[in-house]
């Protein structure tokens, strides 16, 4: 299962695997206190994406759209997650206000679409 949880939010023991995949470190939080498996900048939407969505979730469905195919685009960034995710509970930990419009959402879909895909081949 893909977890997301805000970076202000206490880790647990439930949380397996902990991947911080924003661009930026979240504000007013000290690298220990976050206990990461590892900070994956590279996965995040670019500067220019993230700029133009802004949080703005009347841009929502754009913003995925747009993000996916980055993320299409760097098949390096994403696969350690996919194979993290396909061992066991993993989380993504974000920084955003917004629980339900920011990248690591739209980031869960896209590697549980890619889950998805990869068991329906493995299937066949």
């Amino acid at each position: 299962m893909i977890r997301i949880k805000r970076a202000y939010d206490p880790p647990d023991s439930g949380d397996g695997p902990r991947f911080l995949v924003d661009r930026l470190w979240p504000r007013g939080i000290r690298k220990e206190d976050l206990r990461l498996d590892g900070w994956l900048k590279d996965v995040a939407p670019s500067q220019e994406l993230r700029r133009w969505f802004d949080h703005d979730p009347a841009k929502w469905e754009a913003f995925q759209q747009r993000y996916w195919a980055e993320l299409d685009g760097s098949p390096q960034v994403w696969p350690p997650l996919l194979k993290a995710a396909g061992q066991g509970d993993i989380t993504l930990v974000y920084g955003a206000r917004d629980s339900q419009h920011n990248n690591a959402a739209a980031l869960k879909a896209y590697l549980e679409r890619k889950l998805s895909e990869q068991e329906a081949s493995n299937g066949s």
